[in-house]
């Protein structure tokens, strides 16, 4: 049975997962939710997660939420980007919480900030806050990737897949490759993984098809 992913494409927390199941090889399709139309919100949804959220995978009777679960999952099942030991799955653990926390968890709202949300909306004040907020965690991950190609092993883990989750999109929000040479080159050697794809590639939904 194909897996399915509940998606959208201008989610980077959706692409974590979507990125993760592309590259590990199983057999998965994603599943479009019409987010800015108010899906998530939808009884049917909420049927599915009662989170609102994306994204959600659905393989057979398993139903999961929250990327980083979902990864897990993934890797648990393909044996690839995983673990080798305990103390490899406590780092990756480690990673995924830090972007949940300080990564995703401030560029995503960011970014939905200034390139999303009706101008009328937008706070300069906020944006600021949160841009000076994703600096810190974005020097914290360069510094990380000092001297290294992966941030756990000697390759490539879902803590890699995770924490890439937003640095892929060119919609701006703070974020210069150029200002990071680590994470710049930390991203070129994800996108060099076979099969990667950008997350308007991989899943269904874009600015474009808004506009």
């Amino acid at each position: 049975m194909t897996i399915e992913l509940h998606c959208f494409g201008e989610s980077g927390n959706a692409y974590k997962a979507a990125l993760t199941l592309e590259l590990s090889g199983l057999g998965w399709r994603p599943v479009f939710v019409d987010f800015f139309n108010g899906a998530t919100r939808s009884p049917e949804f909420k049927a599915l997660n009662p989170m609102y959220e994306v994204p959600v995978m659905v393989d057979g009777d398993l139903v999961l939420s929250q990327s980083g679960v979902i990864q897990d999952y993934v890797a648990e099942t393909s044996g690839k980007f995983g673990w080798t030991g305990d103390a490899e799955r406590r780092e990756i653990l480690r990673w995924l919480l830090f972007d949940n926390h300080k990564l995703s968890g401030v560029g995503g709202p960011l970014r939905f900030n200034m390139n999303f949300l009706p101008e009328a909306k937008r706070n300069a004040d906020v944006n600021a806050f949160m841009a000076m907020r994703l600096n810190s965690a974005l020097k914290v991950l360069d510094a990380n990737l000092e001297g290294r190609d992966w941030l756990v092993a000697d390759r490539p883990s879902i803590a890699d897949l995770a924490c890439c989750g937003y640095l892929f999109y060119d919609e701006p929000f703070g974020f210069d490759r150029s200002a990071y040479l680590n994470i710049d080159r930390w991203l070129t050697g994800i996108a060099a993984l076979p099969g990667w794809k950008h997350p308007y590639d991989l899943m269904p939904g874009s600015p474009a098809d808004r506009a």
